[in-house]
């Protein structure tokens, strides 16, 4: 009774008035918002940052939470509509949900994502639950040198497992631990990288970084690629699947929700890897793997139960370890870190009501996201032909004013400006920024615990290596580290012997050949 109370307790907080209200206007704006193509939640969860100062901590983290799982659907509709995700989680929803549609199936394919969302973020949620305070009272064991070496392979993690080029993720990576060093040094008073500008000597903060990379970067390049756009149909009819469709498809939720659950808790696997993986599975498994590509239904249901299973339970690091596991949970991290409230393992005990009031309002979440799913694909539908000329200005002012409210400072406003542009840029030669922001969050905590670890051991580094959690870390951090290139060097060594075998079985015939000839 004592673990339940807390969680039954956390749905009268979940269940409060406003936070319900806010609940319902983030599910609403995150499904919005992956009808809209490119945006995405991290950018609209950095463009909002400032409308969460005036409310309570709790209240603010549902809402951001419901722009995040709700902006998972919301990119199935453009995926199945128009042949364009609306998230990067979506892509592989591309490959079945247009082929229905085209064969005019485009209902079956939103209602069958709808209830494969609502199940995968519901198992995913469950598990959240139970797994949550283990992990939390493993990690009350976390010192200095374990939250260091935890930080180290995070970000590790995250730019080795991005999408694109890794050597780009890696510069990225490398760039936003560049940027956590600005500003004033904590254990010496010396200023870092300020160049005798006041306003950095408090070093950069998260929530310019963040708007400009996420919002200007993301408006800017969306407006050169709007040419690209499909025109959206006049209507969706036949929305709810029949029985046999969902009994096909349930197969592919139940795989899809429970894979989902566990490559979401991955640091840098988050809702795209899980998709991906999802597919692969159930085309694996399929007696006829030629339907995939051509309108199977699973190709829809496995994938689209996984990205939402895996965007609710990428909260385990996050919460209970102070690690967000992909960039939209860098951004709620930063959130959390201007309410006041620290993530980690003392979270649970510390603030249980905050806790349980997130987890428990992603159930009604759940449940409002399903319920609104299906009736406004029609208005989803019209939004769709909005041309981007006209939200890009609109978003782009929003973002600004949000950028100047936050402290009343130009300067904000031109590091927002600055970092749209460098996010412009690095989506244009294919830089990924968001091993870039989880660098940067991650880059602080590095420091400190890299620092207080080496006051306690006296400079010796191998102190990190004798206690049992952090050198297991940093094993594993070896391993990763390793893995490409140990891999490379396999496949090098696949092909020189596949090349030997071939000039050995090519050689004899020669030799044959020319036997013949000297003969004659």
């Amino acid at each position: 009774m004592d673990f339940f109370q807390p969680v039954l307790d956390g749905f009268g907080t979940g269940l409060d008035p406003t936070n319900l209200l806010y609940c319902l206007l983030g599910v609403t704006v995150g499904m919005l918002i992956g009808v809209l193509p490119g945006l995405g939640p991290a950018a609209t969860i950095a463009i909002l940052l400032p409308l969460t100062y005036g409310v309570e901590p709790v209240t603010a983290i549902i809402m951001l939470a419901g722009i995040f799982y709700g902006a998972q659907y919301g990119g199935t509709i453009t995926s199945v509509l128009l042949r364009l995700p609306g998230e990067a989680s979506t892509v592989v929803t591309v490959f079945d949900g247009y082929q229905l549609a085209k064969q005019g199936k485009a209902g079956t394919a939103l209602g069958i994502a709808a209830i494969g969302s609502f199940i995968g973020g519901t198992v995913a949620i469950i598990g959240l639950t139970f797994l949550a305070p283990l992990v939390a009272g493993f990690a009350l064991d976390f010192g200095p040198p374990e939250y260091a070496a935890l930080a180290l392979l995070g970000i590790l993690l995250v730019a080795t497992i991005s999408n694109g080029a890794k050597i780009k993720a890696l510069i990225a990576a490398a760039f936003g631990l560049l940027l956590a060093t600005v500003g004033r040094d904590t254990f010496t008073g010396a200023e870092r990288f300020t160049f005798e500008n006041l306003s950095l000597a408090d070093g950069i903060d998260f929530v310019p970084v963040a708007m400009g990379l996420f919002g200007i970067g993301e408006i800017l390049y969306n407006l050169e690629e709007r040419h690209r756009a499909a025109k959206a149909p006049d209507s969706v009819k036949n929305v709810w699947p029949s029985r046999q469709e969902f009994k096909t498809s349930a197969p592919a939720i139940g795989r899809g929700s429970v894979l989902g659950f566990f490559l979401g808790i991955l640091p840098g696997g988050g809702a795209t890897i899980s998709s991906l993986a999802a597919y692969a599975v159930e085309k694996r498994s399929a007696k006829d793997p030629s339907r995939f590509g051509k309108g199977a239904i699973e190709g829809v249901a496995g994938p689209e139960s996984a990205n939402n299973a895996a965007a609710t339970s990428s909260f385990i690091p996050l919460l209970t370890l102070g690690i967000p596991a992909n960039a939209t949970m860098a951004i709620i991290f930063g959130a959390l870190l201007i309410q006041g409230v620290t993530p980690g393992p003392n979270l649970i005990n510390d603030d249980p009501e905050l806790f349980w009031g997130v987890v428990n309002s992603m159930y009604i979440g759940n449940i409002l996201l399903l319920i609104m799913a299906i009736p406004l694909i029609g208005i989803f539908v019209r939004i769709l032909r909005v041309r981007g000329a006209i939200l890009a200005p609109i978003t782009a002012l929003i973002t600004l004013l949000g950028a100047y409210t936050i402290r009343n400072s130009m300067f904000d406003v031109l590091l927002v400006v600055i970092f749209g542009a460098v996010g412009y840029l690095m989506k244009k030669f294919g830089f990924e920024p968001g091993p870039l922001v989880l660098a940067f969050v991650l880059g602080s905590l590095l420091e400190s615990n890299l620092r207080r670890s080496l006051l306690v051991f006296e400079g010796d580094l191998f102190g990190f290596v004798s206690r049992p959690i952090s050198g297991t870390l940093l094993v594993i951090f070896v391993v990763v580290a390793l893995l490409p290139i140990i891999k490379s060097a396999i496949d090098r060594r696949r092909r020189s012997g596949l090349a030997a075998t071939v000039a050995g079985t090519t050689e004899p015939a020669q030799t044959s050949s020319q036997k013949k000839k000297e003969n004659a």
